[in-house]
């Protein structure tokens, strides 16, 4: 059973709306159910060029985008990355057990390398630092995506390395998985997993102005033509799924029924799926909006993820405390 999650997010991209279904809105329903921790990476943001300033206020940003989400620091520990220099002493303990096979096997480092003229060594080793921060607050669970499971595998690899060689503390930390908001498609290109990098056309923000949510719903792509054995095309789908997601919230699932059975008869206005998936998504995405700006305009963010980062380094300290003495690293025995 699943005591423990750990869940991190980089603070340098826009929160989407595949980004809160897929993730963020599962982990504000699992934080009544089991302990959760919540880091925003910064540390792993620094692997690529990027200006100072610009990464404060984004890992600020994110924070409010997760707090206006459903994040409650009651119930989840949410903090910078930064603030528990934990990770980093870890992460090069772990880094001692890790195979360098293991690490040029890695397919998302070898897909950002070859986007880079320099190729930061931090790119090569930042899967040892992601293990370090799951391992390092003993998670047993990971939310994560398709795209997360290589790397959630080389942290129990990891693990499993370690305590064979140090003594049993680490667990194997399990994938949780199922999320079904986990694969919304860019509304362009609905071949293509909605993503900020294929640029603006292709993803909606969750905290983006109403009148450009509205401009991507109506011009996003429909009909593609249809592949052997297909009954809907790509981009219909993709509308009908963000759709489910919406009414899902309400359990009100008569709208998306009904434009399901017109679908069915071959009746179905594509404006008018669109109309309806621009009605539902506002009425998700409106108070997440308003309750951001409340957060922003009394500037207890920052407030909030130091309390954070002192309950995460508490868990932090004991277990670098336990990984010290196993290792046989300083002056003292624990």
């Amino acid at each position: 059973m699943i005591k423990r999650v750990f869940s991190g997010i980089q603070p340098t991209g826009t929160l989407h709306i595949g980004n809160y279904f897929g993730a963020v809105r599962n982990w504000a329903t699992m934080q009544h159910d089991v302990e959760s921790i919540i880091c925003i990476v910064d540390y792993h943001a620094i692997t690529i060029d990027i200006d100072p300033k610009t990464l404060r206020e984004a890992s600020l940003s994110m924070a409010l985008d997760l707090l206006a989400s459903g994040i409650d620091p009651e119930k989840t520990i949410l903090f910078l990355q930064s603030d528990v220099p934990e990770h980093t002493e870890l992460a090069w303990i772990l880094g001692c057990v890790t195979s360098f096979g293991d690490l040029s096997r890695m397919t998302q480092f070898k897909d950002k390398s070859s986007k880079e003229s320099f190729i930061s060594s931090g790119l090569f080793t930042y899967p040892v630092l992601q293990a370090a921060d799951i391992l390092l607050y003993l998670a047993d669970g990971v939310p994560v995506g398709e795209d997360q499971v290589q790397h959630l595998e080389l942290s129990r690899r990891v693990a499993r390395r370690f305590n064979s060689r140090f003594g049993q503390l680490f667990p194997e930390p399990e994938p949780v998985v199922g999320n079904k908001g986990g694969r919304i498609m860019s509304l362009s290109d609905p071949t293509g997993k909605m993503s900020k990098s294929s640029g603006e056309s292709h993803y909606v923000g969750v905290m983006e102005a109403e009148t450009s949510i509205r401009k991507k719903v109506r011009s996003a792509v429909t009909d593609m033509g249809l592949e052997s054995g297909e009954t809907m095309s790509p981009g219909v789908a993709n509308l009908f799924e963000i759709l489910e997601l919406c009414v899902e919230a309400t359990e009100d699932t008569a709208i998306a029924e009904a434009l399901r059975a017109d679908f069915e008869a071959g009746t179905l206005m594509y404006s008018t799926l669109k109309d309806a998936v621009f009605e539902q998504l506002m009425g998700i995405l409106g108070p997440i909006q308003q309750k951001r700006a409340m957060l922003e305009a009394s500037g207890d963010v920052t407030d909030i993820l130091r309390l954070g980062a002192d309950k995460a380094q508490a868990i932090a300290k004991e277990t670098m405390a336990q990984v010290r003495s196993l290792v046989g690293l300083g002056s003292s025995v624990v």
